[in-house]
């Protein structure tokens, strides 16, 4: 379950300044939705997925004992 700030808030907010998680979650949560987002929700979708692909993706570089290679939001 995403605990974190929700889109009111980071609407806000440049995309910039969210977190991995933030982007991860509203990411996968667009992409469940994409054929019933009106153009204002494509527009932030579209946003969202050109911030993941700024910072790189969403994959860690490396994993140790506590974190794996794979963002997560839950």
């Amino acid at each position: 379950m995403y605990v974190g700030r929700d889109m009111t808030e980071l609407s806000m907010i440049p995309k910039s300044e969210w977190k991995d998680s933030e982007l991860a979650f509203f990411h996968h949560s667009f992409q469940q939705i994409t054929p019933y987002l009106n153009v204002e929700g494509q527009t932030i979708h579209r946003e969202i997925i050109e911030e993941i692909e700024a910072r790189g993706g969403l994959k860690r570089n490396e994993a140790d004992y506590t974190h794996g290679t794979h963002v997560s939001f839950d």
